[in-house]
């Protein structure tokens, strides 16, 4: 089983820049793949990107191709999403997830343990 604790979120203008990171408990970490995902109010949860269990590939929503990147450090059990170029469309609750999955998903069901998020806010 892993526990994700998500950081970083906040307050920030359009244009700024913000760094979640997702700490996970246990030793299997570098055996999931690792997914970003974000809600808005009313909105359905939506993918965000996600980085497979080594790095060696990444997957991106369009919305944020460019902008946003996942990396991860399996010595320190954490995965990053650097959010540049923020717009106010990207305020969200974002949540880190962990998958076991045969492949890099981009669905929410393929992800079976989830944190409880952090919220990013970006004004205009």
């Amino acid at each position: 089983q892993v526990q994700l604790v998500e950081s970083g979120g906040g307050l920030v203008q359009a244009g700024g820049s913000l760094r979640l990171s997702c700490v996970a408990s246990g030793r299997t970490f570098s055996s999931y793949d690792m997914g970003w995902f974000r809600q808005a109010p009313e909105k359905e949860r939506e993918f965000v990107a996600a980085i497979n269990w080594n790095g060696g590939s990444t997957a991106y929503a369009d919305s944020v191709k460019g902008r946003f990147a996942v990396s991860r450090d399996n010595a320190k059990n954490t995965v990053y999403l650097q959010m540049n170029s923020l717009k106010p469309e990207d305020t969200a609750f974002y949540y880190c997830a962990a998958s076991r999955s045969s492949y890099l998903s981009r669905d929410s069901n393929a992800y079976a343990y989830w944190g409880q998020g952090t919220q990013v806010t970006v004004s205009s």
